[in-house]
């Protein structure tokens, strides 16, 4: 009997390994509480990485999904600016940096689908940001990703970006994901700042409205994770993947394992998928930790681990 197929459905890339530490660094993870058995990646998320820890969990493909914050940019290009410039220069640098934003955001998408094109069992969504773009703009880019570039479609992240996944501005890109059939992966917890920009009951309205659109709350909601099986009771267009919080069930504000099970079997285990969110943890782990959830069938598990990912997200997986 042939093995069942394995898809990770979130992952990062990074262009450099430098890149990656510093955003390990900079990206708090706090809504979990404390704990000392999270098991943390020590790779960095390369693309020669990310292809050597697919093929040593044998995962068949993996999916991208591309995260451009300006402000964690900022940070970045002001921590490597000359430490002799005065204020006025520092400020001068700054300024042309943030005139470059866009075009950073926009080359950085181009970049992950043409990983993808290099590397079939790579899927890439594209970054969208309404701090860096009108609504118009970001409709119209992710219409040339997904159209020109094949982009496999889009990621949000409301904390990262500074808004609720309520907001309006976001519908022109909702409507040109529906149209153009591809799904919408986004981040789903609480925000430091307690704004709810991307708790599971943040998307109702978009689920709502766009009830032909598919929509995967990741992380199951994360530190926000009781709101799942109610939006997933009311939105059937509503999925969702268990990165990060399967890794977190020691954490003292997390679920346990057997109540993180109970939560995959309450919004229907064909509704969720694996991800790892390397390279923050390590692929092999993740699938260890899926098989090893208690309450679920192996049938569920097995799920899980790939044939959920090829059904909701309509992959086509070649060898």
């Amino acid at each position: 009997m042939a093995d069942p197929i394995k898809v990770d459905s979130h992952v990062h890339l990074y262009r450099t390994s430098e890149q990656a530490l510093e955003d390990k660094e900079i990206y708090e993870i706090f809504e979990y509480g404390t704990s000392a058995d999270v098991h943390w990646s020590a790779l960095t998320g390369t693309i020669e990485e990310t292809l050597e820890a697919m093929a040593g969990a044998d995962i068949a493909a993996a999916i991208v999904v591309n995260l451009y914050a300006a402000a964690w940019e900022r940070l970045r290009f002001a921590n490597h600016l000359p430490k002799d410039l005065n204020d006025a220069e520092r400020e001068k640098a700054m300024a042309n940096f943030e005139g470059r934003i866009p075009d950073e955001l926009i080359a950085f998408n181009r970049w992950g689908c043409q990983i993808a094109r290099d590397h079939g069992q790579i899927t890439t969504l594209v970054c969208a940001d309404l701090q860096i773009m009108s609504a118009d703009e970001t409709q119209a880019h992710v219409r040339d990703m997904v159209e020109n570039e094949g982009a496999g479609g889009v990621k949000l992240h409301g904390p990262a970006h500074g808004f609720g996944m309520w907001d309006e501005r976001l519908w022109p890109t909702y409507e040109a994901c529906r149209d153009l059939g591809v799904p919408v992966i986004a981040h789903s917890g609480p925000d430091p700042d307690g704004n709810g920009f991307s708790e599971p009951r943040a998307f109702a309205e978009a689920l709502k409205a766009f009830p032909d659109l598919t929509i995967v709350l990741a992380h199951m909601g994360g530190g926000t994770w009781q709101q799942a099986a109610e939006i997933a009771e009311q939105f059937p267009n509503a999925f969702f993947d268990c990165c990060e919080i399967i890794e977190w069930t020691s954490g003292d504000l997390a679920p346990s394992d057997e109540q993180l099970a109970q939560l995959i079997k309450d919004v229907g285990p064909h509704r969720v998928m694996m991800g790892s969110d390397f390279p923050w943890y390590d692929l092999d782990h993740t699938v260890d930790r899926v098989m090893e959830l208690p309450l679920l069938s192996r049938e569920e598990k097995e799920g899980i681990m790939g044939a959920n990912a090829v059904r909701i997200l309509d992959m086509t997986i070649t060898n």
